[in-house]
């Protein structure tokens, strides 16, 4: 027997599959096994929401989020309701050949890899009741619901001193950025480092470089309120893209000057933009490493010559997230205030203006938006 309530209702945003959404009341089932029903107290917004509203549906939007259990399936013994969470989307099995080798991130069950023997890091089936059909969640989350149901490797507690509506931006951005900094390039305090484009993966990426000790941290964009923010983040030189250097010849010396004429050692493209997907590759030096952490999507060309002299281009996925390693250390940093998440946060919204929140967005006047839902803690 589940220990909660039963059958709850709430609002959720609810994808059409066509670039739009829908605002309109949902059924969460109460939690079976080892699932948890969580009540949103705040849901970040990210770039990969937009895409998923073009996505098959229906599917309840949103992947990035924090609230409290309201209610635990029987074979969940460790979270007392009430209990302030943070989900995360990668969610691991810990049994598979990618789990057992440090690499949780791409576990094989939460990527479908053999459904029939390792199962699935999704809730059981009709979890999730609209319009009087079963629908899925965007990422197994769904966050931009009142309530979600979510395995529980998908739940990290939070500490009590962050407040959910900051914590629910570590769930992807943070964790995307941060993580590909420390788990993936691990570079040293004398390295140098770029980062294109400073939405929030970007100011996350120089937060990480920051937490590293790196002592040239260059933060390019095409706003000047965005370098401003990568700046109090921790840039230490800001170059401001020029529209008249469409093939970057521009920014490349503009690099190598910094960086007595060689490149940088790790660059980064956090623009989510597909035609600037490779552009690390042209500025790291000989033997760097060029980090594409947008996911950013479609066909794009590269002259192969960027890619000789033993540099190294990689797509890590989700900053390498190893939830039980990297979410307490994170919430510790934020704590400490070594990790300035409440910079990150430009502007916060309701649910019922999540149109608003994906606009501003796009048009980069914020660094990240975040949905509040004022009666989160009360659904408890």
């Amino acid at each position: 027997m589940s220990i909660g309530a039963a059958t709850r209702t709430g609002l959720a945003a609810i994808t059409d599959g066509q670039g739009g959404f829908v605002l309109d009341r949902i059924s969460v089932r109460a939690p079976i096994g080892d699932e948890v029903r969580v009540a949103l107290g705040a849901a970040g917004v990210c770039h990969t929401d937009y895409a998923s509203l073009s996505w098959d549906g229906p599917l309840v939007a949103g992947h990035e989020g924090a609230g409290w259990v309201e209610a635990v399936g029987p074979d969940v013994c460790d979270l007392p309701i009430g209990t302030p969470v943070l989900l995360n989307w990668a969610i691991p099995c810990g049994h598979c050949k990618p789990c057992e080798t440090g690499h949780a991130n791409i576990c094989e069950r939460s990527h479908g890899i053999d459904p029939e023997n390792l199962g699935s890091s999704r809730a059981a089936l009709n979890h999730t009741i609209w319009q009087g059909q079963s629908i899925e969640r965007a990422f197994n989350l769904g966050t931009f619901s009142e309530f979600t149901l979510v395995r529980r490797s998908a739940v990290t507690p939070l500490l009590p001193e962050i407040p959910v509506a900051q914590a629910c931006i570590l769930g992807c951005g943070v964790m995307t950025g941060v993580g590909s900094v420390l788990n993936i390039a691990q570079p040293a305090p004398s390295d140098t480092l770029a980062i294109v484009g400073c939405g929030g993966v970007g100011l996350s990426v120089v937060q990480g470089a920051r937490l590293a000790g790196v002592s040239k941290i260059i933060a390019i964009d095409l706003r000047q309120d965005s370098l401003d923010r990568a700046q109090k983040m921790g840039a230490t030189d800001l170059i401001l893209v020029s529209p008249s250097d469409p093939n970057h010849d521009q920014l490349s010396a503009q690099i190598k000057d910094l960086t007595g004429g060689r490149g940088v050692d790790f660059a980064f493209e956090a623009t989510g933009v597909a035609a600037l997907a490779f552009l690390p590759l042209r500025l790291v030096r000989n033997g760097g490493m060029a980090v594409q952490v947008s996911g950013a999507h479609g066909p794009v060309e590269v002259p192969m010559p960027w890619f000789w002299w033993d540099k190294r281009y990689v797509t890590p996925l989700y900053g390498g997230c190893d939830p039980d390693r990297d979410f307490p250390r994170l919430m510790r940093w934020a704590v400490e205030g070594t990790l300035d998440l409440p910079s990150m946060i430009s502007k916060t919204y309701r649910l019922d203006t999540l149109n608003t929140a994906i606009d501003d967005m796009l048009a980069g006047r914020t660094a990240k938006g975040v949905i509040i839902f004022e009666n989160g803690r009360a659904n408890v």
